[in-house]
């Protein structure tokens, strides 16, 4: 069985509208592909109306009839537009370093199943550092947060920034730059990098 982020990530492909349009335009009936392909009619519609996901194989040997290439099932579609939706219990934590304990942060990508992203978005926990302990990074690019909760010390090199609750920030990514909890409240915020 599928879990349903495997389950919408195929849907995407919409592979079974994409076997129904080339059966129709080649004007074959379920029964007459079934037997190009060693496929019963029944699988077939299966798969037609998205109930069930074929295996490689079978797409594989379906292809072939309609001498098409297997990328043709997972090419994206020009006319539609992208989008996917990541569901709440589908995203992962992940904390700021492997080797980090306590972590500074932790972060859950809010955009992992869209495919060619043109930025990555986040959410963000910011736990306190102790002093002196705030690790920088950089990486290319540019970042924003926008805070949802707490008070955030944003480090860019020596220097520290204050941000609060509806505060933003957008920055160069390159400079060295790190993150503290201010406080003991819960903190918090949106995270996009571009780069």
């Amino acid at each position: 069985m599928l879990s349903s982020t495997l389950s919408d990530g195929l849907k995407d492909y919409r592979i079974g509208e994409k076997l129904h349009a080339l059966r129709v335009s080649k004007k074959l009936g379920l029964t007459e592909l079934g037997r190009h392909t060693g496929l019963s009619p029944a699988l077939l519609s299966k798969i037609e109306r998205g109930r069930i996901f074929p295996t490689l194989p079978t797409l594989l040997r379906t292809a072939m009839v309609f001498n098409v290439r297997l990328d043709f099932f997972f090419s994206e579609d020009k006319h539609r537009p992208l989008m996917v939706i990541v569901r709440a219990g589908d995203r992962l934590q992940f904390p700021d370093a492997p080797d980090s304990k306590p972590p500074a942060y932790v972060f859950e990508c809010l955009d992992f199943a869209a495919t060619g992203r043109k930025f990555n978005s986040y959410l963000a926990t910011f736990y306190a550092a102790r002093t002196g302990q705030v690790r920088q990074h950089q990486h290319m690019g540019v970042e924003f947060i926008y805070m949802i909760r707490g008070k955030l010390g944003l480090l860019m090199g020596e220097e520290e920034h204050v941000l609060a609750t509806g505060d933003a920030v957008y920055f160069d990514a390159s400079a060295p730059h790190g993150y503290r909890r201010i406080g003991s409240r819960e903190c918090s915020g949106f995270v996009v990098t571009q780069g």
